[in-house]
């Protein structure tokens, strides 16, 4: 049920060999986000239970979920890269079908994450799936 553009991460982590280039990548990936403008970094987006700041601002247009999101963590705003190629342009009734565990699963992030990275993608994922099931 992954986007092409998941599908396209994880092409790029089986091509990589080891967790250095693929925390590149990651890292990459957040870099090439555009900015999240500062106005939207408010308590109301801001997501709890990350050891960083995580900012999450949610949007439904024609049906299809998307989002912003930022950090003041380099590897975490490439984690919020990699969430928003897993659910951006979905029909928001499909975000909740989503297995994010699996599919973060099949690019190693479930062995290769600290406990507390771990902690802080499930409160991002929690706060997707809430948002959708509001819509």
């Amino acid at each position: 049920m992954a986007t092409q553009a998941f599908e396209d991460i994880a092409d790029t982590f089986d091509f990589l060999d080891d967790w250095e280039d693929r925390y590149r990548h990651v890292i990459e990936l957040g870099k090439a986000m555009p900015p999240m403008p500062d106005a939207l970094k408010a308590p109301v987006t801001k997501v709890e239970g990350c050891a960083s700041q995580v900012w999450i601002h949610p949007r439904i247009e024609n049906g299809r979920f998307d989002f912003e999101g930022d950090s003041d963590a380099m590897i975490v705003r490439g984690l919020i890269a990699v969430l928003h190629a897993l659910y951006s342009g979905l029909p928001v009734a499909e975000v909740g079908k989503v297995d994010a565990n699996a599919e973060l699963a099949r690019l190693g992030l479930d062995r290769h994450l600290s406990a507390q990275r771990s902690n802080g993608v499930r409160a991002m994922v929690a706060r997707i799936r809430e948002v959708a099931a509001a819509a």
